[in-house]
């Protein structure tokens, strides 16, 4: 797939040792096409090492054929169970890893980052982030996984992230005196 000028596309991830979710997102302007969304799926396969080697596979696939400019992924969910974190974190690093070889750069999000986002609540159910998504996105069928839409809210998290108006006039000014001076214009006296 040749990628197209004046357009970016995102990969998204979701980190998982026994399903994977992950999305790929092209913006064009005020256009947003989902270019992928879908699962890959671990639980069949019993040996740890081999499930990080699927993920770093299917991850370097998604790459060649998409050419993704940027890569979005979850950050892991801080619970009590501490053997799941160390099983999450390496898919998360292996996943990272194959990023990190094709040289693009990656930006981790947490999960209620993610969430605030696209619903504007930290603390919105799986459910409610997959309705905005359909919403915004004008997506008619229902997910099979949730994974796979986690995956997609983290590439339009990224998405939004890195393309807010607060995000650049924060690099674009030093400060209030800065951007007041720049737009005189928008004073009113």
């Amino acid at each position: 797939m040749a990628v197209i000028k004046n357009s970016r596309i995102i990969l998204g991830i979701d980190p998982g040792t026994v399903v994977m979710g992950y999305a790929i997102i092209e913006v064009k302007g005020d256009k947003i096409t989902i270019l992928t969304m879908d699962v890959l799926k671990l639980a069949n396969v019993k040996d740890i090492y081999e499930r990080l080697e699927m993920i770093h596979t299917k991850v370097n696939a998604l790459i060649t054929q998409y050419k993704p400019q940027t890569f979005a992924i979850e950050a892991p969910f801080f619970g009590k169970n501490v053997q799941s974190m160390l099983k999450l974190g390496r898919a998360q690093g292996v996943a990272i890893a194959a990023a990190m070889q094709h040289k693009i750069l990656v930006t981790e999000y947490s999960p209620k980052k993610v969430k605030q986002s696209i619903t504007g609540n930290g603390n919105a159910a799986k459910e409610q982030v997959w309705k905005m998504l359909q919403r915004v996105l004008n997506i008619e069928e229902e997910p099979k996984y949730f994974d796979a839409t986690d995956a997609l809210a983290v590439a339009l998290c990224h998405h939004y992230q890195t393309t807010s108006a607060l995000s650049t006039t924060s690099k674009s000014f030093k400060g209030w005196g800065d951007f007041l001076q720049k737009n005189e214009h928008r004073i009113k006296k």
